[in-house]
C-alpha cells in the first residue's frame, strides 16, 4: 500500500461542470512558498484579486471580494446577510440550485414565494411578474446559468421587474462567471456570488461575491445579527478594506 507521501493523482482531462482543468501557471502559483495572511505582500495580492474580480464582473461595486470557501458558501453569504426573520423573498427555481437558495432563505427565517419552471427551461418573466403583483419582497433570487441543466437565464427584463417592485436582485453566477456575458452594473444586479472552479478554471474553494450600494445599505440597516459569524459581511468587509485590514480569519493563502 502506498503512503500518502507517494500519492500522485493520475492526469485527467476534466470535462464536467467543475472542477475544470487549470492552466500550468495556476498550478505553479500554488506551489510557491506560503506567506502570512496579513503579510504586506499578501495584502497586495488581495487588492489585485479584488480589482480583477471587479473587472471580470464588469462592476465598480466597492464590496467585491472573494469568500474563503466554495460557491455554496457564496450563496449562503449573500442570503444570510440580506435576509432577516420575517422578510419576504421570491426564489426562482428551474434546477437544483434554485432549490438550494430556497432552503437557505427559509433557514434565515424568511417567508419564501417560489416561481418555478420545468428543468431544462428558463423562468418565464410573466410568471415572475405575476408573483410580484401587489407584493413588496425584500429580494428576488435567480440562477443565471443552472449547473444541473445548462440553461442560461436572460436577466435584463427580470432585473427591471425586480427593481420595479422595490426589491434587490440576487444572482447565482457560479456557472456563468467568465463563461458568458455577465454585466453586474449594467444589468442592475444587487448581489451576486460565483465559484472559481468552473469557467474561471481555477481550483475550487473560493467564491467571488459582489454587493451593490443598495445591498450594502440593506446590510447596514439590519435589525438583527447575521446568523453566521464567519460569513457576516459587517466584519468580513473590513478584512478587504484598504491598508488597515481588521483580522477576521486566516485566508487560504
Amino acid at each position: 500500500m502506498s503512503s500518502l507521501s507517494e500519492f500522485h493523482p493520475s492526469k485527467r482531462i476534466l470535462m464536467g461542470p467543475g472542477p475544470s482543468d487549470v492552466h500550468p501557471s495556476v498550478l505553479q502559483a500554488m506551489s510557491t512558498p506560503l506567506i502570512g495572511h496579513l503579510d504586506p505582500e499578501f495584502l497586495h495580492i488581495m487588492d489585485d484579486i479584488k480589482a480583477m474580480t471587479q473587472e471580470t464582473l464588469q462592476t465598480a461595486n466597492e464590496l467585491t471580494f472573494v469568500v474563503s470557501a466554495p460557491g455554496s458558501a457564496g450563496m449562503e453569504t449573500v442570503l444570510v446577510n440580506l435576509l432577516e426573520p420575517g422578510d419576504h423573498a421570491v426564489i426562482c427555481i428551474h434546477g437544483v440550485f434554485g432549490g438550494r437558495m430556497k432552503d437557505i432563505a427559509e433557514r434565515c427565517g424568511a417567508r419564501v414565494t417560489t416561481v418555478e419552471a420545468p428543468w431544462g427551461e428558463p423562468i418565464d418573466p410573466a410568471q415572475l411578474q405575476e408573483a410580484l403583483k401587489d407584493k413588496s419582497p425584500k429580494l428576488v433570487a435567480i440562477v443565471h446559468a443552472e449547473t444541473s441543466t445548462g440553461v442560461l437565464q436572460p436577466l435584463e427584463e427580470i432585473s427591471q421587474m425586480v427593481h420595479g417592485a422595490g426589491a434587490l436582485l440576487v444572482v447565482d453566477a457560479v456557472t456563468s462567471y467568465c463563461g458568458t456575458q455577465l454585466k453586474v452594473d449594467e444589468w442592475g444586479i444587487d448581489a451576486l456570488y460565483s465559484g472559481t472552479q468552473k469557467c474561471l478554471s481555477a481550483p475550487p474553494g473560493l467564491s467571488p461575491v459582489s454587493l451593490s450600494s443598495r445591498a450594502v445599505q440593506v446590510l447596514e440597516q439590519r435589525q438583527s445579527k447575521v446568523q453566521s459569524w464567519f460569513l457576516d459581511l459587517t466584519m468580513v468587509k473590513n478584512y478587504w478594506a484598504g491598508a488597515k485590514r481588521a483580522y477576521h480569519h486566516t485566508a487560504p493563502v
